[in-house]
């Protein structure tokens, strides 16, 4: 068939753009025929909180992506909309992970839609954001109104999706494994690369650093007496978007400089192998969650986690078997981690990842998107 996503893609980065083009790579692979529409404009930088939107490196794969959206001028919507339809896509696969997107993705699926051909099979991300502002819910009931299904990656996306819709079809599929950030490597390699001491044990924090994520939770933890003389230091790798200022200040307050690498800035995709596999375990403190891209490249490289029981994390980590799920709440964080460090057999956390991850296949994924395509003809 003929396959158009749109949604962010080379050269923009992170895990969205690593997601779409990593579908497209598999619908291709499949015999589809994929064009991914991406940004020409996707944030205004005024509201971009990071250095910049785009990557460094050359794209992992040869795909079709085309720059042509705007998100914030509506006479592009009307002319990307225009051009897709005369395209006569078969499915039209929108990402969909902010209200602010509604309107631009909303209007451009309209008039492609005019076309009475093309069905829309949307990839929601999330419904309800971590973080409201004004006009979220009229913009996501704009956007949900021009689609014909919908899959979601956890329970709790496809709950929050009956606020707008309850009709359409719609399926769960769940993230799949990031396994395109290269193979694994062992972990003397990895700490060479890094430049760290091996006689330590690390623990990672990875991706944008935002309030949600709960590092401030992770730092308390980390303080606490019970840890401190464990030889375990903590990899904060990734680029902060929001005021650095209030993590600085914990570090500063419990003395944890020694104990901390900071590494302040967006991970590139050649890097994030050093990164995980240097670490013994990948920690996710978030204070709220749908689900997350950090866990599925933590699949990729066999990395036991510690999360917290908030979203779709329990449904993707569970607990006893690839890691450990603990409420947000520092004493019980620390007491997972040192329970990992100090009572649990890392090697039956490896036999459960392995057998974990094989249902978060790309495979699975498109699979699910050509049964909802199905179901939008019946």
């Amino acid at each position: 068939m003929k396959i158009v996503i749109i949604g962010p893609a080379y050269p923009y980065r992170g895990g969205l753009a690593v997601y779409n083009e990593r579908l497209a790579k598999t619908l291709e692979d499949e015999g589809h025929q994929v064009k991914i529409h991406t940004f020409s404009l996707q944030y205004p930088q005024f509201l971009f909180p990071g250095k910049t939107q785009f990557v460094d490196e050359v794209p992992t794969y040869d795909l079709n992506i085309v720059r042509t959206v705007n998100s914030v001028n509506p006479l592009n919507w009307l002319k990307v909309g225009r051009q897709i339809a005369k395209e006569k896509p078969d499915i039209i696969i929108p990402r969909f992970w902010l209200p602010f997107m509604g309107p631009c993705l909303g209007t451009i699926l309209r008039v492609v839609k005019r076309n009475k051909h093309t069905k829309v099979i949307s990839i929601l991300d999330n419904v309800i954001p971590h973080e409201s502002r004004i006009g979220d819910k009229m913009f996501t009931q704009y956007f949900v109104k021009s689609v014909d299904a919908f899959l979601s990656m956890t329970k709790v996306v496809q709950e929050d999706l009956s606020t707008f819709d309850q009709q359409k079809p719609r399926l769960i599929s769940p993230h799949p494994i990031f396994d395109n950030f290269g193979e694994h490597i062992e972990k003397q390699e990895a700490l060479r690369y890094l430049k760290l001491d091996p006689e330590f044990k690390y623990m990672l924090f990875f991706g944008l650093i935002r309030e949600y994520k709960g590092l401030d939770i992770l730092l308390e933890a980390f303080a606490e007496k019970r840890l401190r003389d464990k030889k375990i230091k903590l990899i904060i790798a990734g680029e902060y978007y929001t005021d650095k200022e209030k993590y600085l200040k914990l570090i500063e307050k419990y003395q944890l400089t020694e104990e901390v690498i900071h590494v302040e800035e967006f991970i590139q995709d050649s890097e994030v192998k050093y990164y995980f596999c240097a670490a013994d375990v990948v920690v996710q403190p978030y204070k709220t969650a749908t689900q997350s891209g950090v866990t599925q490249i933590a699949y990729h490289f066999n990395k036991p986690m510690i999360v917290t029981d908030v979203g779709g994390l329990k449904e993707m980590c569970p607990d006893g078997k690839v890691g450990f799920v603990v409420p947000v709440d520092k004493s019980a964080l620390a007491e997972s981690i040192e329970r990992f460090y100090e009572q649990t057999d890392q090697n039956i956390l490896l036999e459960g990842i392995k057998e974990e991850k094989k249902k978060y296949s790309w495979e699975i994924l498109v699979n699910n998107i050509l049964e909802l395509y199905r179901q939008t003809k019946k």
